[in-house]
């Protein structure tokens, strides 16, 4: 009779800490400069007037204002606008 057991349990275990990511404010909301708009993997929404865009793909505002999204085309984009 055996005695080891069964490995399935044993080689569970590996999960990765969850990454927040997503829209963080919505169209229309006031912003100040420096708070982050949209967490992303790659450039899902790019960058427009008055926002800028981190090495991690972050979209965060450079200057007061309120959120707008627009499209163009294929395109999603971020701004600010006053």
């Amino acid at each position: 009779m055996a005695h080891k057991k069964g490995l399935g349990s044993s080689r569970n275990g590996r999960d990765s800490n969850p990454k927040m990511l997503g829209v963080k404010l919505f169209a229309g909301q006031d912003v100040t400069s420096g708070m982050i708009l949209i967490r992303q993997r790659g450039t899902r929404f790019r960058p427009g007037p008055g926002t800028g865009i981190g090495k991690d793909d972050t979209i965060f505002a450079t200057r007061d204002g309120k959120v707008a999204f627009r499209t163009s085309g294929e395109r999603r984009y971020v701004s600010i606008v006053d």
